[in-house]
């Protein structure tokens, strides 16, 4: 354990009792509904019974503008949960979930520039295999990018905290051994987007790969003593899957492309998930490397 991961823990060792992390898990799930019935509250207000069943259909199958912010606008309450676990269970607050907002910052913008121009090498030198198919229009995408990019932040900021700040911490400062504190919550984080409804057999495969980022994701925060380049690298990925070219059939109300084949297409999807693990080992070699405390 490096001088800056060890510095990243001591918050949570002050109340590391196992069941205020299970309180304060307790705590982010109660946040996370009320702030989703609230939304739901605020949209029935606003359009009556109806609006509210369009905006609930909106967020199951989010391939409109409107059903898509509604969906990554639930993340809001995601981010604000650890931050108030963290405080009402263990006395600290957001600064202490990120590490040093200085580094973190810095190592945010060294991983968003990396994994853009990773990207760009790599469909340089592979092409983009089959051609993307429009999906909004591009005045359309450009009025909407800029809250967009906020959103994602927000989404991606919201589990970096959860998964890669509170738990991650919280059982480092109980448990000495990786598998605890590395292994476990990427294999949660993983396990929450098993999605056999739209990704059909490419669902394990999907599960794997996120369990995957997560490790990668952790082990970066481990390095560096912060989220920055965990959150950098979760930002741009996510920026490039749902505001860029998002994949038929998921998350594509904001993406200006879609690719030609759905999730569950066995072939397609399976190639793209090996070449994506590629690049992610890649770009965390690059980041492990390059990024210092």
């Amino acid at each position: 354990m490096n001088t800056a991961f060890r510095a990243f823990i001591v918050p949570a060792r002050r109340r590391s009792a196992l069941w205020r992390l299970v309180l304060g898990i307790v705590v982010m799930v109660v946040v996370i509904l009320a702030w989703g019935a609230a939304q739901i509250g605020a949209v029935y207000l606003w359009g009556g019974r109806t609006g509210a069943r369009e905006a609930l259909a909106g967020m199951v199958e989010p391939e409109a503008p409107g059903g898509t912010i509604l969906l990554l606008a639930t993340f809001i309450g995601m981010a604000v949960a650890p931050v108030v676990a963290a405080r009402l269970l263990h006395g600290r607050g957001l600064g202490s979930l990120v590490g040093p907002w200085a580094r973190a910052a810095r190592h945010f913008g060294w991983a968003v520039s990396l994994v853009g121009v990773v990207y760009l090498i790599s469909i340089g030198v592979t092409g983009l295999g089959n051609p993307p198919e429009p999906n909004l229009t591009p005045g359309v995408w450009v009025r909407l990018l800029p809250l967009a990019l906020v959103l994602v932040l927000i989404q991606t900021g919201a589990e970096e905290l959860i998964f890669r700040g509170y738990l991650l911490q919280q059982l480092a400062a109980r448990f000495p051994w990786r598998i605890v504190w590395l292994v476990l919550p990427a294999l949660v984080f993983g396990a929450l987007h098993y999605d056999p409804a739209t990704a059909g057999d490419n669902a394990p495969m999907i599960v794997g790969s996120a369990a995957a980022f997560g490790l990668v994701a952790a082990d970066l925060t481990a390095r560096t003593g912060s989220l920055g380049a965990a959150w950098g690298l979760h930002f741009a990925n996510n920026v490039a899957a749902l505001l860029i070219v998002a994949t038929k059939g998921t998350i594509t109300g904001l993406a200006l492309y879609v690719t030609p084949y759905a999730a569950d297409d066995v072939e397609a999807t399976g190639a793209l998930i090996a070449a994506d693990a590629l690049v992610l080992v890649a770009i965390w070699a690059i980041l492990r490397w390059r990024l210092r405390s």
